[in-house]
């Protein structure tokens, strides 16, 4: 009788292996479904309240914020800290549900933003927006080579982001608010070929842990919202770069 070797059962293995590839593409079409879901609902309240006076009037008393537009500008953070920090605790319908409210808070917030820039402008750096996300998640998925060294300095960048974001505040200037804006498009454009990579190799370790469906679709949403704050910012720091100002 012939030894046995992994090479004997080579019949098997065919099997074995397109299975595996299919559990890991199911996992990585959830978290672009869920995405895709998200800004669908964020495009859509924004129109709307882009395109409706009346709606917009429950945001603003006399052109200035009232106290339900200063909720809208915060509750999206408030979204993401919760569904970040209480993902232990919370059940997966809850994780989608809040993902749902948060997307179309995002959209109504947003809305002001897009009144300031023409519509052409808008659509443009959206669509580039697109293109860089589309040619960034496809060789984060496809390449060989470990972004994580890669990922700790866009995180530094990140966080350089927000500090200059924030002493800009106090100082108003045109030059480094220009700065921070070509930073924030190098760094989100990099973050979403870290981020889809870093998706991409929990989805291989999924397949191997007997992970509960319910936890891999909780996995799933905040994977989405990841790549979704890293399209997201990418078009905003687009927009402050390119975006036509309206007169």
């Amino acid at each position: 009788m012939e030894s046995q070797t992994p090479f004997n059962n080579s019949n098997d293995l065919s099997l074995v292996q397109p299975v595996e590839q299919t559990q890991l593409k199911n996992f990585m079409a959830n978290v672009f479904a869920y995405m895709f879901m998200a800004l669908g609902i964020s495009a859509l309240f924004a129109f709307l309240f882009a395109s409706n006076a009346n709606l917009l009037a429950y945001l603003f008393t006399n052109r200035s914020p009232n106290m339900l537009g200063f909720i809208v500008m915060f509750a999206p953070l408030g979204f993401v800290l919760l569904m970040s920090f209480g993902y232990s605790r919370l059940s997966a319908p809850m994780l989608v549900l809040l993902f749902v409210v948060y997307s179309a808070v995002n959209g109504i917030s947003f809305s002001v933003i897009l009144l300031g820039f023409t519509a052409s402008s808008v659509l443009g750096c959206f669509l580039s927006a697109a293109a860089m996300f589309g040619i960034m998640a496809f060789m984060g998925y496809t390449t060989k080579q470990d972004l994580t060294k890669f990922g700790r300095i866009l995180f530094m960048g990140l966080i350089g982001i927000i500090v200059a974001s924030i002493i800009n505040l106090f100082m108003h200037s045109s030059s480094l608010d220009y700065l921070v804006s070509f930073i924030g498009v190098a760094v989100f454009t990099g973050l979403t070929a870290y981020d889809v990579q870093k998706l991409k190799n929990i989805g291989s370790g999924i397949q191997y842990a007997n992970v509960p469906a319910a936890e891999v679709k909780k996995v799933s949403i905040l994977g989405a919202l990841n790549l979704y704050l890293d399209f997201i910012n990418l078009f905003l720091f687009l927009l402050r770069l390119f975006g036509g100002r309206r007169n």
